[in-house]
């Protein structure tokens, strides 16, 4: 029933959002808006099905310590650890069920969903240069952590020159998008940009503002990478797999050491280490979803002990304030996903820890009538 319940919400938001508004300006028939609502499902169990099992975990043993039949069972020399076995092996199983449909599932739907919306018109904001998504056009690989109406902030460029082992790479924290609709390019303006360029075996540091040269955009071709939020983990591992390999061959040169200082090699590798940095926390964010059950199952049979109450309300209450606190730290996380240096592919991994960690002590406590 939960699960019924969070799904239903959390399609409502979508619904009205983005399908609701297609369907009152008779962009899409109740067929497409019936697809897109599968399409959507899959996606928001990545997050239902964690907050559903929390959920009915503290309203069953909730209303079993407010009838006392949790004393009861004791009387009869059953353990609490033999009772909740049951819902620790469910937990378990829906771990994996998670995994199947965060590493591959819902990806794919967004994917097919994206891809819906925008046959349909529906995504205005596709002309422009997408944000958590590798573009790679003429030698250059852009990265964008967010395009808010063409600012741009966290701008990561690695450049490939005519000698692959000859590279620029371009740190920004802002910049501007400048879109020529009539010829269908864009032309990146960076603010504050560090740049590191190797050629002939010799670094080159500088600062300053860049413009770099207009590129064609489109969006709508075939073959066309999604957002790193909307791959499965195998296209993941491909994506940092590619990276890797293209960042790998500057490292190799041997530079001059007499025209290169150690600081500027380390600040080479800093730079070349945060392109790959948001892929690993999608990797790792996907992992750690799929591992919320358990942990949420841990916690949750504890604390609707504890509380001893029959209403509801509170259970669901209780719920989302730790529902909260776990998407908090996944939040961080890929806030900092440009920010190699605060290990956030390591901060998604925290609310899992922390949880299995305090419901251990919590169940131990509970065992011994503590």
């Amino acid at each position: 029933m939960t699960v019924a319940v969070f799904t239903f919400v959390l399609l409502v938001g979508n619904v009205l959002k983005e399908i609701l508004t297609l369907l009152v300006n008779r962009q899409a028939s109740l067929a497409t808006v019936a697809e897109a609502v599968g399409l959507l499902i899959p996606f928001v169990w990545v997050f239902a099905l964690p907050m559903a099992l929390l959920t009915a975990t503290l309203l069953v043993f909730g209303r079993f310590s407010a009838d006392q039949e949790l004393t009861a069972v004791r009387a009869s020399g059953i353990s609490l650890l033999s009772l909740i076995t049951p819902i620790l092996l469910l937990s378990l199983l829906l771990c994996g069920l998670s995994a199947i449909v965060n590493l591959e599932i819902a990806p794919r739907c967004r994917v097919a969903y994206r891809s819906l919306l925008y046959s349909l018109g529906a995504e205005l904001t596709a002309a422009q240069l997408p944000a958590g998504r590798f573009l790679k056009e003429r030698g250059h690989i852009i990265y964008v952590g967010k395009n808010d109406g063409g600012n741009l902030q966290d701008v990561m460029i690695l450049k490939q020159e005519e000698d692959p082992r000859d590279t620029t790479t371009i740190r920004s924290p802002r910049g501007k998008l400048l879109l020529d609709a009539t010829n269908n390019t864009i032309t990146l303006q960076l603010f504050d940009a560090r740049s590191i360029k190797i050629q002939d075996g010799r670094v080159m540091l500088s600062s300053g503002d860049v413009t770099l040269p207009e590129f064609e955009l489109n969006p709508g071709r075939k073959g066309r990478r999604p957002r790193l939020s909307d791959m499965t983990y195998a296209e993941l591992r491909e994506e940092l797999r590619e990276l890797e390999e293209r960042i790998s061959l500057p490292l190799s040169v041997n530079l001059d050491p007499e025209t290169t200082p150690q600081i500027q090699r380390r600040e080479l590798e800093k730079q070349l280490g945060d392109l790959t940095s948001p892929v690993r926390v999608q990797i790792h964010r996907q992992a750690a979803f799929s591992l919320a059950c358990f942990g949420f199952a841990l916690i949750g049979i504890p604390l609707g002990i504890r509380m001893h109450r029959r209403e509801t309300n509170v259970g669901v209450g209780v719920a989302l304030v730790l529902v909260a606190v776990y998407y908090s730290f996944i939040l961080v996380g890929e806030s900092l996903a440009t920010r190699p240096e605060f290990a956030p592919h390591l901060i998604v991994w925290i609310p899992n820890l922390l949880f299995q960690a305090a419901g251990v002590v919590l169940l131990w406590r509970a065992n011994r009538g503590v």
